[in-house]
């Protein structure tokens, strides 16, 4: 398929960003933030300033962020590239995680342990008496399908939010079983995964990107 003029492929479908929030202190003492709001760091905001210039430039045409301050700020500097308006959502907030957040990694695996290795197992946990994974996806998926069919033909959706939520809602939207979801990985600060709509549903075409999506070639296409 050729490229149109302004870069876009044509009769590509649909296209939703999944770009995860820039760095945040908690991040570096690798605390659990869950709703906790926590503000970006100067070097978050120098990422999602580095990040927003490059999703700019993919034309984006909406975008639906959470309403924690790590999110929307991320969110404001690719509003700020591309005179679109932010919807702030707070379907799209991190997983509350009850008293695990404020919490190091160290700390929940020495007071939670039990409960951190059935989560990694991919057991239904309820973390720190917080969300399942499946509640989050409960409240985020439909979030980010309703503003993606508001999309134009071949239109593109950036979400900003977080690394779990993220998870949770790609595996939501592929139609993966929730006990497969961390079998995805996580984000890095300001690094972003790209769904592409397909003729059997969505398709996850790139994961914890943090340069452009380039197209596939050859028999796979």
């Amino acid at each position: 398929m050729s490229a149109g003029a302004d870069g876009r492929k044509a009769g590509r479908g649909r296209r939703v960003i999944l770009w995860r929030h820039g760095q945040t202190a908690w991040n570096v003492e690798r605390r659990f933030q869950g709703t906790t709001d926590v503000e970006l760091t100067e070097t978050g905001i120098g990422q999602a300033r580095r990040a927003a210039r490059l999703l700019a430039s993919l034309k984006p045409d909406a975008i639906v962020a959470s309403d924690l301050k790590r999110a929307a700020n991320t969110a404001a500097e690719l509003a700020a590239l591309t005179d679109l308006d932010v919807t702030h959502d707070e379907g799209l907030r991190e997983t509350y995680a009850g008293v695990w957040q404020g919490l190091t990694h160290r700390e929940i695996i020495a007071r939670h342990g039990e409960e951190y290795a059935a989560w990694k197992r991919g057991e239904p946990v309820r973390r720190g008496g917080g969300e399942l994974e499946s509640e989050v996806a409960d409240r985020a998926a439909p979030v980010v399908l309703r503003h993606a069919e508001k999309l134009p033909e071949d239109g593109t959706l950036v979400v900003v939010s977080h690394g779990g939520t993220i998870r949770t809602t790609i595996g939501r939207l592929l139609g993966l079983e929730s006990q497969h979801w961390e079998s995805l990985g996580g984000l890095s600060n300001c690094c972003w995964s790209v769904l592409g709509e397909g003729a059997r549903g969505w398709r996850l075409l790139e994961h914890n990107a943090g340069t452009l999506p380039e197209p596939v070639l050859g028999d796979d296409d």
